[in-house]
């Protein structure tokens, strides 16, 4: 309970510090996954928080498929570690090794796939604010994905976000329309915990840049290396 005169949270004055721990507690989960089912009402609240999302000209551009089948996820896991080896065939030395180490996935220890896509025909043709900016239904989806991530990681679920795949093998797999892209696979379930310090960081593949290394004064400042 607030106390007299206290400045209640979440106001411009005292931000709410629940949000920037969620934010900071997020991690790209692969190995923690127990496999314990997720509530319903749990997931509606997620699947409930990404539909929220802003989206340009309220296109709502999104839609989530929600895989739970044991056979579909192995043979989209088998689909992920293939390319997993094209990728690590082009790498060499101490960078061979160092992804040597790194898991990518946790398709099956999840408790399920949500596969978020893209229609960049819905609303259309006259998508109000997409005239100029091609990608900014493809940006709304993401932002949708973004939404997912932070209400799970509040819930005390994990999520991994899954890129090794080829878009025509995942839209086959589930029937996706031609036309709709197959954004992300989000592996989705109750975990042992969150890391942390982010995977890639802590297997040594790239460090987090500071702050201050990528905010610009005005203009686009040149004379600093990333």
């Amino acid at each position: 309970m607030n106390t007299a005169g206290a400045t209640p949270r979440g106001t411009p004055e005292a931000p709410s510090a629940d949000l920037y721990d969620t934010i900071n507690r997020r991690r790209d989960v692969r190995s923690e996954f127990t496999g314990e089912e997720i509530a319903p009402d749990v997931l509606r609240r997620v699947l409930t928080a990404a539909h929220s999302a802003p989206s340009v000209g309220l296109s709502q551009p999104w839609d989530f498929v929600v895989v739970r089948n044991e056979s579909t996820r192995r043979a989209f896991r088998e689909h992920v570690l293939a390319e997993r080896s094209v990728f690590a065939a082009q790498l060499s030395g101490e960078r061979a090794e160092t992804f040597s180490k790194i898991k990518v996935e946790g398709v099956v220890e999840s408790s399920l796939g949500i596969v978020v896509t893209y229609d960049p025909q819905r609303g259309a043709p006259a998508v109000l604010g997409r005239h100029a900016i091609a990608d900014a239904g493809l940006y709304s989806v993401c932002l949708a994905i973004q939404n997912l991530w932070l209400s799970a990681t509040a819930e005390g679920l994990g999520v991994g976000w899954v890129s090794f795949y080829r878009e025509e093998f995942l839209r086959r797999l589930l029937d996706i329309p031609t036309g709709v892209r197959p954004v992300a696979w989000l592996c989705l379930g109750p975990v042992r915990s969150l890391a942390d310090t982010p995977d890639l960081e802590r297997h040594g593949w790239r460090k987090r840049l500071r702050l201050d290394d990528v905010v610009h004064d005005e203009k686009y400042r040149h004379d600093f290396s990333r």
